[in-house]
């Protein structure tokens, strides 16, 4: 309720603030307004009452007013409903003001009293005055009370045609508030049409309210085209940018921020028409601005001199900022930090502006040292690491921690400078202030993984500040670089054994890396060691309760009684090396902030559907692909597998990974799976009306993900061919089947670009269920827990089958192999290419992004051996213009050898038959959403090059399916 006395309480001074010098003269040359806040009489509601009925216009006047004052205060004056609403018939705006201000505290609790007011609305919708019909309308949105707005369409719709300007901009705004109560009577009256037909309007702020009422509508229906933009309309709207307030401007920026040029050439001139509002005085102004210019940048190519020029344009109005208050600052300063990791070079000669200043508040302080860092290079190094040392003699002890782990994060940046980082960093040492040691070794642990075998000589000076850490992170990195440095270190064990005195106080970051460094040292210097070793093996497993610090102790005794050799190679591997970039925002979330800057997204680095309630509708925003980069073209139909009628189009462009993954913070996979079901029955198949195979009654998934059962599907062990000799001239069956192709393993998502985590896997097809097969590697320094995985709509409906069974945390540098059962009933859209697979995965860390392509012969399902004569009249059936034909080449296989090595891949031979000494060989694939695929291999001994021509209503599929062919019979 604050926010709402605080509201009534402004607008009632406001109100009051209309009132003529002179009439406050005749109550006292001294009298104030303040006066009405401060009587406290009983029976006070009473006397109102007959003030409020009194025949004189002055003394009702100020009855309002003090009713206003009461209400203003939290005073309950609804029972002064009926009199308040009778002193609306008066010629008096102020005092109409006052009542209308009441009629729309108090409508939500009197819905039957409110309606009394609905004559005198329209009756104001008429009045001569425009201020008194643009005050009506507004009050008529502001009263949120279901009886009564069918009675306000009428006069929103005179009020909507109004020849007053200012009556058409309140109206435009009203529409909005009505929907928001009632959509479907806004929809119904044609409201909608008659704001479209207002952004054509010759009133610049009657274009600019109309746009803001559209797109606040259009949010809440993100999937409604309300805000149809085309060359005309955005024309309009830039003509309308130049004349109309600065509120309204940043609505009609808003809007053309949505929309998406055609072209290069249109993209730079609406950024030439844009660019102007850089120099306004108004800061959301100037983001809108920008956020305009970063989107139509995307389309802009590198080589053009206006990108060039415009890059040099953002870089002003940035700075300028900077110059308003601390709390502009920060919020310019978070929005500056989205659009240096998209284009650092806009600001890359402007390093000096985000130098501290000794007055900064600590939040400004911070984000600018945050964007020194992704502005430093090579060229500016040395300022940036003078005014960094400089930071680490100040008085505030969090900034000057994050200044020392700043001076450390450029030596992991800029290699040339990571020689005159370790310099500063141990001139800090020197200064024995307690809390920069700690930060300095931290960082310093960091630049030793960066650069192994480099910096070691000062391990040293490191070691004589031992006795001074007394935070649980310093002291696990000075414990880490004395277990890896440990044949550098003559007295290394002592130094492990001081820590070991009072292992149980320390925190668990301690224990497990001092479990580790001793492990270490013991495998370097076995014989002096022993003792040590055994002494903290005991510890972690006999008398600690820590269930982490147990299970390394047991797997590292384990690993040096059974194969010493083994431990070396586990616990002396070589460490990935780490890098700077970890802290950027993920690519994808990147653009779609980027959309978002001048909002709270950009502030808080969320997406809106992170923050807001009720968000689910959220359309996605990201940036358009640059012109000619191939993103975003449309796929072409796919025919009908069988023979029906034609399904629905695929949508031209397919939906980014954050319109379908869902809320991958708040997964809920049993929910997801039912989503799932549901799913497959809504979305009819795009390759097919019918989805075959029934992948997700498989027995194997009942059997925990991917247990192969005991007994092979009789359609895997039945030899091909058979009896159709008098059809085809055949020769005898074919004979067993191989094992089912797997394609190898590659990398899908580097550590690089998942802050440490690096996924890679293939996809395979055993006993009838798909499974993705991950191998997850953490190349981070911290543990990874909390896994679960999404996948986009996809071609085939590839859904997970059950949850991402990462069972145990996953520590650094640690790698597991994960299986995961998929399903074929997921949601279906058309992607490009047709075996395109974008997932998402997300632990505690963060949610990451990648694409895959799967091998199509996953989808080839056991029960694809057509019979002879159905296969015959279907390949006559199939139009020739179905029919693909490619060429196989280098291939050394007869006839019978492919044979065999196709069937154990469901790809399986009707007959055979040899013309002029080449074998030909007809085969039949059937998909799991019921997609038939005939095949003729033609295989002339001594010549490694095959034909082959496949037949399929769905011709799409046949370079997929080709793909395959050479997949399987070349590995």
């Amino acid at each position: 309720m604050k926010w709402r006395k605080k509201y009534f309480s402004a607008c009632f001074y406001l109100f009051l603030s209309l009132v003529p010098l002179q009439e406050n003269r005749q109550f006292g040359s001294k009298m104030t307004d303040s006066k009405y806040f401060t009587t406290t009489k009983k029976g006070e509601i009473f006397e109102l009452k007959a003030e409020l009925n009194s025949d004189k216009k002055e003394k009702k006047k100020e009855a309002v007013k003090k009713v206003i004052a009461s209400m203003t205060v939290g005073k309950d004056v609804s029972a002064l409903f009926p009199d308040v609403v009778n002193c609306m018939q008066t010629d008096n705006l102020e005092l109409k003001k006052l009542v209308y201000l009441y009629l729309m505290n108090y409508a939500k609790s009197q819905p039957d009293m409110a309606i009394m007011a609905v004559n005198t609305f329209v009756k104001d919708c008429e009045d001569p005055n425009p201020l008194i019909r643009a005050l009506a309308v507004r009050t008529m949105g502001c009263i949120r009370v279901d009886k009564i707005t069918e009675y306000l369409c009428e006069p929103l719709r005179k009020c909507l045609k109004d020849e007053d300007p200012y009556v058409r901009k309140t109206a435009a705004v009203c529409v909005a508030k009505l929907h928001d109560i009632n959509a479907q009577l806004v929809e119904d009256q044609g409201f909608l049409d008659t704001l479209k037909d207002l952004i054509s309007d010759s009133n610049p702020m009657v274009v600019a309210n109309a746009v803001a009422a559209l797109s606040e509508i259009a949010e809440s229906h993100p999937n409604s085209n309300l805000l149809d933009l085309n060359p005309q309309s955005i024309n309009k709207l830039l003509t309308a940018l130049n004349e109309c307030t600065e509120w309204g401007q940043i609505f009609i920026l808003d809007c053309l921020a949505n929309y998406t040029p055609r072209d290069d050439r249109e993209s730079q001139s609406i950024c030439e028409r844009v660019t102007p509002r850089l120099s306004h005085a108004n800061s959301a102004v100037v983001l809108s601005a920008v956020k305009v210019l970063m989107k139509f940048m995307e389309m802009l190519p590198k080589d053009l001199d206006y990108y060039g020029t415009l890059l040099k344009k953002l870089a002003p109005p940035l700075v300028t900022l900077l110059s308003a208050e601390p709390e502009l600052q920060y919020v310019a300063l978070r929005n500056i930090n989205l659009i240096v990791q998209k284009r650092p070079e806009i600001l890359k000669h402007e390093m000096k502006v985000f130098f501290v200043k000794y007055n900064d508040p600590i939040y400004v302080k911070l984000e600018k040292l945050d964007i020194m860092i992704r502005l430093a290079s090579q060229a500016n190094i040395a300022q940036v690491l003078a005014e960094l040392k400089e930071y680490a003699t100040e008085v505030d002890v969090d900034f000057v921690r994050k200044a020392v782990r700043a001076i450390g994060r450029c030596a992991i940046k800029v290699e040339q400078s990571a020689e005159r980082c370790v310099s500063t960093l141990l001139d800090l040492i020197q200064t024995k202030v307690n809390y920069v040691v700690q930060e300095a070794i931290v960082v310093i642990k960091d630049i030793f993984r960066k650069y192994p075998n480099k910096y070691e000589s000062v391990i040293a000076t490191l070691c004589e500040n031992l006795d001074s850490l007394d935070e649980p992170e310093a002291r696990a990195a000075m414990i880490w670089i004395v277990g890896e440095y440990a044949e550098r270190i003559d007295n290394a064990d002592e130094l492990l054994e001081s820590f070991l005195e009072g292992f149980h106080d320390e925190s668990t970051q301690v224990q497990l890396q001092l479990l580790t460094a001793i492990v270490k040292l013991f495998l370097k210097k076995p014989t002096e060691t022993q003792e040590l070793v055994q002494q903290v093996l005991s510890l972690a497993t006999q008398d600690s309760d820590n269930p982490d610090l147990r299970d390394r102790g047991y797997i590292y005794w384990r690993l040096l009684s059974t194969d010493p050799v083994a431990a070396k190679e586990v616990v002396l591997a070589e460490k990935p090396l780490i890098s700077e970039e970890t802290d950027l925002i993920e690519p994808t979330l990147l653009e779609e902030l980027i959309c978002h800057i001048g909002t709270l997204a950009s502030v808080y680095h969320k997406p809106p559907s992170a923050f807001v309630e009720g968000s689910r509708g959220v359309m996605h925003k990201r940036l358009p692909a640059r012109t000619g980069s191939g993103e975003g073209t449309e796929c072409p139909d796919v025919g009908n597998a069988a023979g029906g009628s034609a399904p629905e189009a695929a949508p031209s462009i397919i939906p980014s990974q954050g319109d379908l993954l869902g809320d991958l913070l708040n997964l809920d996979l049993p929910a997801v799976l039912c989503n799932i079901l549901i799913m497959s029955k809504l979305n009819s198949s795009l390759l097919s009306p019918q989805l075959g195979g029934d992948i997700g009654g498989s027995p194997a998934m009942g059997a925990g993900f991917g247990a192969a059962p005991t007994v092979m599907p009789a359609s895997l062990n039945a030899p091909v061919g058979g009896g159709l000799g008098d059809l085809f001239d055949l020769g005898g069956g074919v004979g067993m089947p191989m094992g089912a192709y797997i394609p190898p393993k590659t990398v899908w998502l580097p550590a690089m670009k998942a802050k440490g985590l690096e996924i890679s896997g293939t996809f395979a097809r055993r006993a009838g269920v798909i499974q993705m097969e991950l191998v997850l590697t953490n190349k981070a320094m911290s543990v990874m827990t909390d896994f679960a995985i999404q996948f986009n709509r996809n071609s085939f409906g590839l859904a997970p089958a059950g949850p991402l069974q990462v069972l145990t945390p996953l520590g650094p540098n640690q790698t597991i192999e994960v299986s995961l059962p998929l399903s074929t009933v997921g949601p279906v859209m058309k992607m490009d290419p047709l075996n395109n697979l974008q997932v998402a995965v997300k632990n505690n860390i963060d949610v990451f992004y990648f694409s895959c392509q799967y091998p199509i012969s996953m989808l080839f399902v056991e029960d694809g051996k057509m019979e002879r004569q159905v296969f015959l009249a279907t390949w006559k059936d199939i139009p020739n213009d179905n029919e693909s034909q490619f060429q196989i080449q280098d291939c050394h296989l007869n006839s019978e050898a492919a044979s065999n090595k196709l069937q154990g891949s469901n790809i399986f031979t009707i007959a055979k038959r040899t013309v002029e000494g080449q074998d030909m060989l007809y085969m039949s694939i059937k998909l799991s959403n019921g997609i038939w695929v005939l095949a003729e291999l033609k295989v002339q001994a001594g010549n490694p090059n095959y034909t082959i021509s496949l037949k399929c209503r769905a011709p799409e599929v046949s370079q997929c399916v080709f793909q395959c062919y050479e997949a399987v019979l070349k590995n």
